[in-house]
């Protein structure tokens, strides 16, 4: 709570789960702050989606990315983090066009070796591969 400072003040009401790391302590000072405490459900975590996604975010970014790195300071964080982020919210490729084939096959036709580009993302940690086009 002293971390929010005056914006402590805004808080009416606290959702949260029935993990044992929140001890009655700690409601204790949510309610001594004015704030509700609401438990959600047990076994029910569609009760509070916000969290149980940000929770899979986090694990996710945390398991793929930064277990992988030494980071060096907040910078450097904020960095990969935001180079995370915009690997997962590029466009997807487009579309492979097909052709139409005609009645007769040729008996033989060697086709050209695909170009490939890989393109890193992630301070390298994720390759991306496509047809060069």
């Amino acid at each position: 709570m002293w971390q929010l400072g005056e914006h402590a003040d805004r808080f009416t009401h606290l959702i949260r789960d029935r993990d044992a790391k929140f001890t009655t302590a700690f409601d204790a000072v949510m309610v001594g702050e004015d704030i509700d405490v609401v438990k959600i459900p047990p076994r029910r975590p569609n009760c509070n989606p916000y969290a149980e996604r940000s929770a899979h975010s986090v694990r996710s970014v945390r398991e793929e990315c930064l277990d992988r790195m030494l980071v060096y300071d907040r910078r450097h964080a904020e960095s990969i983090l935001r180079s995370y982020a915009r690997h997962f919210q590029l466009p997807p490729p487009p579309p492979r066009t097909r052709t139409t084939r005609t009645a007769r096959r040729p008996e033989r036709h060697t086709l050209p070796i695909a170009r490939i580009e890989r393109r890193t993302a992630v301070a390298g940690l994720i390759n991306e591969y496509r047809q060069a086009i």
